[in-house]
C-alpha cells in the first residue's frame, strides 16, 4: 500500500476513533493537547538528532541530478550538483519546515477556530510521517541508502509510480550542455 493511501486510511480511522473521545471533558482535552505537543517535540528532537548525525558523518560524496521542472512550466529540468551531506541537511530542513507549518496550522485551527479532533489525528500522523521520512530511515533506523532510499529521493505519488530527479548519465550530460550554452 502506498504512503498516500496509508495516510488516508490512518486519517479516516483516527477520525472515527476521535469521534468517540469526549473532548468536552477538560481533562481529556488537556491530555490530548499534551499528547500533541509531546509528539511534535519528539519529531523536532528526532530531526535535530538526524541533522547532528549527518554533520558527524560529513559524507562529501558528490551527488549530481537533474531536478524535474515544475509541471506545465515549459522549462527544462535544472542541474543540481551537491554533496550527500548538503542534500541530507536540505531534506532535514524540509522536514522541519513541514513540522513548523503543521504546528502553525494546528495552532490556528485549535486556538482560533476551537477544533479539537485534529489535535488527536495530527498526533498520530506526526509519528507516521516521521517514520516515513526517508532521511530518518537512513540516519536513525540505520537502513542502507539503496532502492527507494537512494539519493536523490523519489517522491511517491498516490496514483502512480514514484517521480523525482533524473540521475541517469544522459539526462545529466544534457543538462550540463544546456548550462554550458547559457554560460557562453
Amino acid at each position: 500500500m502506498s504512503g498516500g493511501v496509508q495516510n488516508l486510511v490512518i486519517s479516516l480511522g483516527a477520525m472515527q476513533l476521535a469521534r468517540k473521545i469526549p473532548f468536552e471533558d477538560p481533562d481529556v482535552l488537556n491530555y490530548v493537547r499534551i499528547a500533541y505537543v509531546s509528539v511534535q517535540l519528539i519529531v523536532l528532537a528526532v530531526y535535530y538528532y538526524v541533522s547532528v548525525q549527518v554533520k558527524k558523518k560529513n559524507d562529501l560524496t558528490v551527488l549530481k541530478y537533474v531536478e524535474p521542472p515544475t509541471p506545465m512550466s515549459g522549462e527544462d529540468g535544472k542541474l543540481v550538483t551537491t554533496t550527500v551531506r548538503d542534500y541530507d541537511l536540505q531534506q532535514t530542513s524540509t522536514g522541519l519546515r513541514g513540522v513548523y507549518t503543521g504546528v502553525a496550522m494546528m495552532g490556528v485551527m485549535h486556538i482560533y477556530f476551537k477544533f479539537t479532533q485534529p489535535l488527536f489525528i495530527q498526533a498520530l500522523m506526526g509519528l507516521k510521517s516521521l517514520y516515513d521520512a526517508k532521511i530518518v530511515q537512513i540516519h536513525l533506523l540505520g537502513q542502507p541508502a539503496t532502492g527507494d532510499l537512494q539519493r536523490p529521493f523519489k517522491v511517491a505519488s498516490m496514483f502512480g509510480a514514484a517521480t523525482g530527479p533524473l540521475t541517469d548519465a544522459a539526462a545529466i550530460a544534457e543538462a550540463e550542455k544546456k548550462v554550458g550554452k547559457k554560460d557562453d
